[in-house]
């Protein structure tokens, strides 16, 4: 079978998986979030328990990539080698959190959530896309 189509497949599959498991764990909901981030006030803890299962399954994954030579439909595995904390790195991060926290929502929980054709969750998604867009556009230019 063609490479592409095995790592297209995967894709798809592993998205689905997320996507199922979002919505199932009620995060496609951006006041299950916003209710996680008000510590002061009626906090909603479940979103920690997500987290700390996705951080698990995350833990063995790695482990499990440490004992292959390489991945079922790749010749090398693809990971970060750059382990320096930086100005970029902190700003983008506030930038994310913040967009998180107001928003309700991060990338993946966002577009997973256009099913549900609230007219609140196209706007995240076009300012995020618009957003990924300028600072592609404008790193690109400065490096």
């Amino acid at each position: 079978m063609n490479r592409n189509i095995c790592q297209f497949g995967a894709a798809l599959a592993s998205g689905i998986v997320f996507g199922f498991g979002l919505s199932l764990s009620g995060m496609l909901n951006p006041a299950r979030v916003q209710g996680f981030l008000e510590v002061f006030g009626t906090w909603d803890p479940s979103l920690a328990f997500v987290l700390g299962g996705a951080v698990v399954v995350a833990f063995i994954g790695v482990q499990v990539m440490k004992l292959m030579r390489h991945p079922a439909f790749d010749d090398t595995f693809h990971v970060p080698t750059i382990r320096r904390i930086d100005a970029p790195l902190v700003i983008g991060s506030a930038v994310f959190g913040l967009g998180w926290g107001i928003g309700g929502f991060c990338p993946g929980p966002a577009v997973a959530s256009l099913a549900l054709g609230l007219p609140q969750t196209v706007l995240f998604v076009v300012a995020m896309l618009v957003g990924m867009t300028l600072h592609d556009r404008l790193w690109s230019r400065g490096t």
